[in-house]
C-alpha cells in the first residue's frame, strides 16, 4: 500500500507529465498549422479540396491546442493539491487512453496515481503542504 508521501511524488510527476505533453502538444498544433498551410499552396487551384484543407488547418490544431492547454493548466493544478485539477486530469486521462500507445500509458498511470484513496485524502485534506 503507498503512502502519502508516496503518491505526492506521483501526483508531482503526474501534473509534470501533463505540462510536459502539454507544451508538446501545443508546438506540434503550430507546427501543424503552418504545415497545413504550407500545403495549401499546392491546391488553389481546386476549390473544395482547398477548403477542406483550410478547415482541417484551423480544426485539428485548434483542438490539439485546446487540450495540450488543459493539460497544462491542469499540471500546474496538480501542485497545488486544487480537487478541480485532480478532476480535470482525470478526464483529460482517460481521454487520452484512446491515443496508443503512448497516450494510453500516461493516461492509465495518471488514473491510476489520481484515484488512489491515499491521493483523493491528499487533495481533501488541507495539511497537505505539511512534512509526512
Amino acid at each position: 500500500m503507498e503512502t502519502k508521501r508516496d503518491m505526492k511524488k506521483h501526483v508531482t510527476f503526474v501534473g509534470a507529465l501533463h505540462i510536459g505533453f502539454g507544451i508538446l502538444g501545443i508546438i506540434g498544433a503550430v507546427v501543424i498549422f503552418f504545415a497545413m498551410n504550407f500545403a495549401v499552396s499546392f491546391v488553389e487551384d481546386v476549390d473544395i479540396a482547398e477548403n477542406v484543407m483550410r478547415a482541417i488547418m484551423i480544426i485539428l490544431p485548434l483542438f490539439i491546442g485546446i487540450g495540450s492547454a488543459l493539460g497544462i493548466i491542469g499540471g500546474i493544478g496538480l501542485f497545488g493539491y486544487h480537487q478541480w485539477a485532480r478532476i480535470l486530469v482525470i478526464v483529460l486521462s482517460a481521454l487520452n487512453c484512446l491515443s496508443v500507445p503512448i497516450g494510453t500509458v500516461k493516461g492509465v498511470y495518471s488514473m491510476w496515481a489520481l484515484l488512489q484513496d491515499e491521493t483523493v485524502d491528499l487533495f481533501n485534506n488541507s495539511s497537505h503542504s505539511s512534512s509526512l
